[in-house]
């Protein structure tokens, strides 16, 4: 019988993506490495639990969550994420940043010094600023002022990321000069806090890390998984890689596979470049229908 594995979510290195496994293994994804897998026959997607503990009931979730966790335990996880304004005493320093992930598509955050870029990767940031930085609370209310006075926000779906994607300007000052316009807003406004210091503007680029430059030699995405099922399979060679999710040449042209829809399965290797499970058009696209190619 084929071991099966838990897949623990992708995270960014400074070497690039690592796909991380339950036990703590990990795959560093090279670009033109082969990545395929299949969802073992019979298997339920159950809820991966919350701030490392374990879903006490092993509760099912659905195949198309991104956060595959039951409600009880995507509240526990909220409540102490930073993100949720619960955590105030947090003593290391935050950096405040803008991020761009194409025309019009800007949203401004904060992140620990200490993770440096992982988190703008993580998120998919085709190109990004710092702006300042300084204690935890100092950085929340800077990010509040600038969400008011630039009219910028500070979550963007991730769905709208990746429909921006395929159409981005093809020279780096294109990419980063909304949120340079943006930085100079920002750093000239009164109000900041006095213990954040400003951070002068510096367009960091993640195109050719992505590998989603140059779209007339990169064959475009026909389409994004929706689901994973159980039986259901995919393969292909990687061709490239942007926040979570891996661009996968199959038999059907490249997938775009979100590798949160990964996590709460327990996944075999296999074979081939195969793609038996649900794909979709882009959900920007008007009139395309669900369907399993």
């Amino acid at each position: 019988m084929a071991q099966a594995w838990k897949c623990a979510g992708l995270r960014w290195s400074a070497e690039g993506p690592v796909l991380r496994w339950a036990g703590g293994r990990s795959s560093a994804l090279a670009r033109g490495r082969r990545v395929a897998f299949a969802v073992a026959e019979g298997g339920v997607r159950t809820c991966v639990g919350a701030r490392g503990n374990a879903c006490p009931v092993r509760a099912a979730v659905p195949g198309r969550s991104t956060g595959a966790r039951c409600e009880e335990c995507a509240r526990l996880d909220r409540a102490h994420s930073v993100a949720a304004d619960t955590i105030a005493d947090d003593p290391q320093p935050y950096r405040v940043y803008l991020a761009w992930f194409g025309p019009g598509l800007v949203k401004v955050g904060i992140t620990a010094q200490a993770r440096g870029a992982a988190r703008l990767l993580e998120q998919g940031a085709v190109s990004f600023s710092w702006l300042g930085c300084g204690p935890l609370m100092a950085a929340r209310r800077t990010e509040e002022l600038l969400r008011a006075a630039l009219g910028v926000p500070d979550r963007i779906p991730y769905a709208h990321k990746r429909a921006v994607r395929a159409a981005l300007p093809g020279d780096r000052a294109g990419r980063t000069a909304e949120i340079g316009e943006l930085h100079a807003r920002a750093v000239a406004l009164a109000n900041w806090p006095e213990s954040l210091t400003r951070e002068p503007f510096e367009g960091v680029d993640h195109v050719d890390v992505f590998g989603i430059g140059d779209p007339d030699r990169r064959p475009a995405a026909v389409g994004e998984v929706a689901e994973l099922v159980a039986g259901g399979a995919i393969g292909g060679g990687l061709v490239a890689a942007a926040g979570p999710d891996l661009h996968l040449a199959t038999e059907r042209g490249v997938v775009v596979l979100d590798t949160r829809l990964m996590t709460g399965w327990e996944l075999v290797a296999a074979d081939g470049e195969s793609c038996a499970v649900p794909v979709r058009g882009f959900r920007e696209t008007a009139g395309v229908q669900d369907g399993l190619f």
